[in-house]
């Protein structure tokens, strides 16, 4: 797995020794920050289900200002901070242990300007994790990475092969 653009492009990122991660594909990942491209530069990113942090750190490559991840597996953290040091973006980054959905419960309205959510397929934290943010929104814009055949309530859906992202904006 890599960067796939901007100031780390093409900069291989350490993956959790842990069979049950399914990182994002870089294609699914180029199309997904395609997307948001207008909404990175400049943006305080969170990072929700982290794991190797690809998402938020490919943000920070295309400019975000600055990226917090929340991830709840150690091997996953351990690759995170791994990928951190080998940038050198400590100084933009806070990493939180603890349950995504959880720490998404406790924000304020608008606490981030972008949110990138990967959660674990086969459980249903897509879904309550976009009710969430029908009910407040802690970002401008939300952004979740399910199963093609997991309908969520969001705005937009666009679907790669069996992986979709459904995109969700503050009201």
């Amino acid at each position: 797995m890599r960067i796939v653009a901007g100031e780390f492009g093409g900069r291989r990122l350490t993956v959790p020794k842990d069979a049950r991660v399914r990182p994002t594909a870089d294609r699914v990942r180029e199309a997904w920050m395609s997307i948001l491209a207008d909404s990175v530069p400049g943006a305080r990113v969170l990072d929700l289900y982290a794991g190797s942090g690809a998402l938020g750190l490919e943000a920070l490559s295309r400019g975000a200002e600055s990226a917090t991840f929340v991830e709840l597996s150690p091997p996953s953290l351990q690759a995170l901070e791994a990928n951190i040091a080998a940038l050198a973006v400590g100084h933009r980054t806070t990493v939180r242990r603890g349950d995504a959905l959880r720490f998404a419960e406790q924000l304020q309205r608008e606490a981030f300007d972008l949110a990138l959510a990967d959660p674990p397929y086969g459980r249903a934290d897509a879904g309550r994790l976009v009710s969430l943010f029908r009910r407040t929104p802690f970002a401008r814009i939300l952004s979740v990475e399910h199963r093609a055949d997991e309908v969520l309530d969001g705005d937009t859906t666009r679907r790669y092969g069996d992986t979709a992202l459904t995109f969700c904006h503050a009201r």
